[in-house]
């Protein structure tokens, strides 16, 4: 089941520094929608191809983006500044536009750019709306697969490989002993406090599994997954996921039970019981 249309893309047209009147979810969800099938048409062609590969890091470390990333992002950018010109933009690889609207759209064109160049297809695309610094709705597409997960106003929703569509719930887990717990990776833990409360969480739960990326806090918000916890995001990394995860009855926040959605050291449960059990744990040093 389809909730959207989607229309041959435009051409793009200038942002313009305004404040936009009210949208109806159902439009802008739709947009999200369109957004994701002309990010997708950008980024299949490039999927396991002899593809270069960038090093935008630096000294700061290993930091891939590829031709994919830039034309899924163009792509987008393209469709929200002729649908709506007046909203801000916040993506990963283009940077910064009307910051100052009451809509930002945060893009993530490729989030796990590593499994990407990889072949492996444990990727998607974020689309996140923000409604005044707020997180409104999320959306992660991944254009291999056919999956697709978003958050309605009050639900979150997957449509499968097979075109169904399924509401979303996380599982309820109440104790470290039962629970999954994924993250990207251990190396992105800094020495010390990063460290150690990996450790913690790690020593505790039963199960922990790393590399997924976006993939696995739709896994969360499926009930398949009871912790995500990750240091340093930025917030095309978490802002789309929000809205899913909190609308399937989980709980995102940072590592100090403050707001996730520019970033930050992030932790996201299935369960309210278990995040706040992990707060504390936190907030204790790993102790």
């Amino acid at each position: 089941m389809h909730v959207y249309s989607a229309d041959t893309p435009r051409t793009r047209q200038p942002h313009l520094v305004t404040q936009p009147q009210s949208a109806s979810f159902a439009t802008l969800l739709a947009c999200a929608h369109e957004l994701a099938d002309a990010s997708g048409r950008a980024i299949r062609p490039h999927f396991r191809s002899r593809l270069k590969v960038e090093d935008k890091g630096g000294a700061a470390g290993f930091d891939p983006v590829t031709v994919a990333d830039k034309a899924a992002e163009r792509a987008i950018a393209g469709r929200l500044g002729a649908t709506f010109p007046g909203h801000g933009i916040t993506g990963e690889e283009f940077g910064c536009a009307n910051n100052d609207s009451r809509y930002r759209w945060i893009i993530d064109p490729i989030d796990g750019t590593r499994a990407f160049i990889c072949g492996l297809p444990t990727w998607g695309t974020l689309i996140g709306l923000m409604d005044n610094g707020v997180p409104h709705l999320g959306l992660m597409d991944q254009p291999i697969t056919g999956e697709r997960f978003w958050s309605g106003p009050s639900a979150s929703y997957m449509r499968d490989a097979t075109g169904k569509t399924l509401r979303l719930k996380t599982r309820a887990c109440s104790r470290l002993d039962d629970a999954v717990l994924s993250s990207t990776h251990p190396d992105l833990f800094a020495k010390g406090r990063q460290q150690r409360i990996l450790e913690a969480v790690k020593s505790r739960v039963r199960l922990t599994r790393y590399g997924g990326d976006c993939y696995a806090y739709c896994m969360l918000a499926a009930g398949f997954i009871d912790i995500v916890l990750e240091p340093d995001l930025k917030v095309y990394d978490i802002a789309a996921l929000i809205p899913i995860i909190e609308r399937a009855g989980g709980r995102v926040t940072t590592w100090d039970g403050g707001a996730a959605a520019e970033g930050g050291d992030v932790l996201a449960c299935g369960d309210p019981a278990l995040h706040r059990l992990l707060l504390d744990l936190i907030g204790r040093g790993g102790r």
